[in-house]
């Protein structure tokens, strides 16, 4: 990737300037074109690499919280009448965070180029969603941009309290699996070694579980680099496997279907579905375009393909409820209310309901995770305990009764 400086004229003839980062100089030709922007001149930007790796390591990360901030200030402003220019303009300069302030500033240049709001979004992807992006668009065209920065900032404010629960409730049960590995690894490193030194001083048979446990412990100590290079090149396979289209779709479908957190990511889901679909509907867009931005908004693959599907099913002109019955992705509950609202016109009003019950769900589900998990944890520390109990202290025990029964 690279910095280009690009001169070009928008769809106004107007002059405008810029610098995008991209792969070659005819990417940013097609990134001209679909802003509406006819590139005149295009040149790289010298020594641009290093300066833009620079930029992204010394970057502050632009965390979720203050996405809602930013909507949440646009909400006021824009609804106060303060005009749009101005009011990015003054959130550049308040943000305390420089990579956000830098990102307004870009926006703050393009709609001086004579962008619109959607368009400047557009060009920042890793920031602002499709849904975002859409919804922004539907609030220029309509003249309620106000409400569709209210509209996003209460649909974000519900998707970071749903990441902090399951943050909050994965906490535990990531701290005792991580405890459980390193308890492991040093008990096969360095307890087990000692006392396979004082039996082999012994001279006499050892049970299945001590030779076990010896046997894993010697592979241990002779091969770990070997399977620490192992457990690095794995780890990035998977990473690079499921960084692919057919990786993320297998992975996202694998992750509903897993024992105990499965429903809550397929809950968690649901409620996405439902409360983008409600905010689309509310807002007049077209049914096949709204679920081409929900597609993109659930953030799961295989959630997307089978929301596409009802896409291509609405253009063939069938109704909504047969293409999510056909989807055979949701639940009796939510097929109901999607044919209840569709026949009185009240989509966005029920799928509201729906997103509601679901979040209430997961949040039920998310305060009883833990109480799940432990059982599982229980018989794992239980079972560890079992081998080594069985491993290290039953030759002792033999050893003991011999002594105490030299005849016997």
């Amino acid at each position: 990737m690279g910095a280009y400086r690009y001169k070009g004229r928008n769809p106004r003839g107007e002059a405008v300037t810029g610098i995008v980062e991209a792969a070659s100089s005819e990417a940013v030709a097609n990134q001209l074109f679909n802003l509406g922007i006819t590139p005149i001149d295009i040149h790289a930007i010298a020594g641009a690499v290093e300066s833009v790796w620079r930029r992204r390591l010394g970057a502050q990360r632009i965390e979720l919280t203050e996405i809602i901030l930013f909507c949440r200030q646009m909400h006021t402003l824009t609804k106060s009448g303060v005009p749009i220019l101005q009011a990015m303009r003054g959130l550049r300069d308040s943000t305390s965070n420089k990579a956000l302030a830098a990102v307004i500033g870009q926006l703050s240049e393009a709609l001086d180029a004579g962008l619109d709001l959607a368009t400047a979004l557009k060009r920042h992807p890793r920031v602002f969603s499709t849904l975002f992006v859409s919804l922004v668009q539907i609030g220029e065209a309509s003249g309620t941009l106000d409400e569709s920065f209210l509209q996003l900032a209460g649909y974000l404010e519900r998707e970071q309290e749903t990441r902090d629960r399951i943050h909050a409730a994965s906490r535990y049960p990531l701290f005792v699996v991580i405890a459980i590995v390193a308890a492991v690894f040093i008990i096969n490193i360095f307890v087990i070694p000692a006392f396979s030194r004082i039996y082999a001083s012994f001279h006499a048979p050892l049970p299945w579980a001590t030779r076990l446990l010896i046997a894993v412990s010697h592979f241990t100590v002779t091969y770990w680099y070997d399977m620490a290079a192992l457990m690095v090149l794995v780890v990035a396979g998977v990473r690079a496997y499921l960084r692919t289209p057919e990786g993320r779709y297998r992975w996202h479908r694998l992750r509903l279907r897993l024992p105990v957190v499965g429903p809550i990511f397929y809950g968690a889901l649901l409620g996405r579905f439902a409360r983008a679909l409600a905010i689309t509907a509310r807002t007049g867009v077209p049914l096949v375009q709204g679920l081409t931005v929900i597609s993109r908004a659930v953030d799961n693959e295989y959630v997307a393909a089978r929301v596409l599907q009802m896409r291509d099913g609405i253009e063939r002109g069938e109704t909504l409820t047969r293409t999510a019955q056909v989807a055979g992705l949701f639940p009796a509950l939510v097929l109901q209310m999607i044919a209840v609202g569709e026949e009185s016109g009240t989509v966005d009003t029920l799928m509201n309901d729906v997103a509601e019950y679901y979040e209430r769900e997961v949040d039920y589900d998310l305060k009883n995770l833990s109480a799940a998990i432990e059982p599982l944890l229980i018989v794992a520390i239980g079972g560890l305990v079992l081998i080594l109990a069985l491993g290290v202290f039953l030759p002792m025990w033999d050893l003991a009764r011999a002594a105490m029964h030299p005849g016997g």
